[in-house]
């Protein structure tokens, strides 16, 4: 190995930026992969817990590329760098050849459907016969939300004869900023019946299933099975990997997708030929570590961008055409418009697709992600005496006892709206200046719904502070009903 120091470049995924001053990229002097990670710990500790565990081992939810190899199939963190390299940190946040085609039914198109599908028809490598397998072929999307939007749209409106949907929750107006599928007529309507109802519309010619329910362990391989391909387009892990287990285990190819403020990631994980999830990431991260879109914000587009991305998978595995994303991951970033491609492979150790797998049947994936047995979110794992409603700490402030109010949100979000007499400690800022709080005091803890300032509150309780509580609903609550002037967002 060299002993030649190089200049080299660390990119920083959103996701982590927060641990990083809010750089998106680090310029190190370094040998190796190694030494140019410990060269941006050192100065960036809060960073370091997120990359390596207590051993000092990469964790197993975080990827790092050296151009486009993962590290773990060159020399590991020993991996000799070169002059101008480039690292990219590739969290979860959630080569292609060409696959088999998974649909080989064809069925016959009417006079309407060959108008329709003019554009398509014409096109030699779709043609009739492409076009038949289309109207044939039978996709699931988990999720009718920002990715499932487009998906179901493009998806619909190319032919596909028969697209289930997956999902049990209602039209809620801060969708209608990235969910296309819906307008201001559908707030508080299922979207499994405003989004039937679209895509009827834009295409009388296929057949909507509707599973009005939660994927679980229980129902997910009897409601997969009957589909050729599963579009991933969950927002949450347990899900992810649920979908991941169950399509190896069927055989399906499984067209993933995922987003993040202005970054997407986009895969097709199909175990017969390539990775699957797992292979890419091995284990979930911590809950809390990866904010999810309601909390830490998505631009209203990408999800457009990606979801198009996953749906031009999808008509291809079913044409049989091109080179799916199989073995590759492709990860987009809106604000410098750059796409950057990422070699994946077969993990022969993975639990699910390796060469001796030990997972062979559907687990709980709650508990695997660390949600515990009793499968509650992070501000739902606190027992009452650690919290406190709008309406009580309203009363308490009415009779003249003033605790401690902590903002632990990000600052652009106390310019849409704070509760008075509050201090702003964003919740990455807890740990460097829980010296500015005093264990003596009364402590409430709030955010936008509960879920930051459950965490913060468990960051305080582990440093030896115990008069804390934290706001049920957070501002939310607050407005609802305490001051209902105070906007929602």
């Amino acid at each position: 190995m060299s002993t030649d120091i190089k200049q080299s470049i660390i990119a920083i995924p959103t996701a982590l930026r927060q641990f990083a001053g809010g750089q998106a990229t680090y310029d190190v002097s370094a040998q190796t992969v190694g030494q140019a990670l410990s060269q941006l710990t050192a100065e960036y500790p809060d960073l370091g817990k997120h990359l390596f565990n207590d051993e000092g081992n990469l964790r197993s939810f975080v990827n790092i590329y050296f151009e486009e190899e993962d590290i773990r199939y060159l020399d590991g963190l020993d991996t000799p760098l070169k002059e101008g390299s480039e690292l990219t940190i590739v969290p979860s946040i959630a080569g292609g050849a060409t696959t088999a085609d998974p649909v080989t039914a064809k069925a016959q198109l009417s006079t309407d459907e060959i108008m329709r599908y003019s554009r398509h028809l014409i096109m030699p490598e779709v043609a009739l016969a492409g076009q038949e397998k289309l109207k044939a072929a039978k996709v699931l999307l988990i999720g009718a939300g920002g990715l499932g939007s487009p998906l179901g749209l493009y998806l619909a409106a190319a032919g596909v004869g028969t697209i289930g949907i997956v999902d049990s929750d209602v039209v809620d107006v801060t969708n209608l900023q990235r969910q296309v599928m819906y307008g201001t007529e559908d707030i508080g309507v299922e979207k499994l019946e405003a989004a039937a109802e679209r895509l009827a519309d834009l295409n009388p010619h296929i057949k909507i299933n509707k599973h009005k329910v939660r994927l679980t362990s229980e129902n997910a391989l009897e409601i997969l099975e009957p589909y050729d391909v599963i579009v991933d387009g969950t927002d949450n892990f347990p899900t992810r990997y649920l979908v991941n287990d169950a399509c190896v285990m069927l055989g399906k190819p499984n067209v993933y997708g995922s987003i993040f403020r202005f970054e997407g990631q986009v895969s097709v994980f199909d175990a017969q030929q390539g990775p699957c999830y797992r292979c890419l990431y091995p284990e979930p991260p911590p809950p809390g570590l990866v904010p999810s879109c309601a909390e830490g914000g998505v631009l209203g587009i990408l999800p457009g961008a990606v979801g198009t991305l996953q749906a031009t998978e999808t008509i291809k595995l079913i044409l049989g055409i091109g080179e799916p994303l199989i073995g590759r991951l492709l990860r987009f970033d809106a604000l410098t418009m750059n796409f950057r491609e990422f070699k994946l492979r077969k993990d022969a150790r993975c639990p699910v697709c390796g060469d001796n797998p030990s997972v062979t049947e559907l687990i709980d994936y709650m508990e695997f992600c660390g949600f515990g047995a009793d499968h509650k979110e992070a501000d739902e794992m606190l027992t009452s005496e650690w919290e406190i409603s709008a309406s009580e700490l309203a009363a308490l402030r009415a009779a003249g006892k003033n605790p401690v109010l902590i903002d632990v949100r990000e600052p652009h979000e106390r310019d849409i709206a704070f509760i008075p007499e509050s201090k702003l400690i964003p919740v990455g800022d807890v740990p460097a200046r829980m010296s500015e709080l005093n264990s003596a005091d009364d402590i409430i803890l709030y955010c936008r719904t509960g879920v930051r300032s459950a965490r913060a509150l468990e960051q305080l309780r582990g440093a030896g502070f115990s008069k804390l509580k934290n706001l049920v609903g957070g501002i939310h609550a607050w407005a609802d009903d305490v001051d209902p002037s105070i906007p929602k967002y």
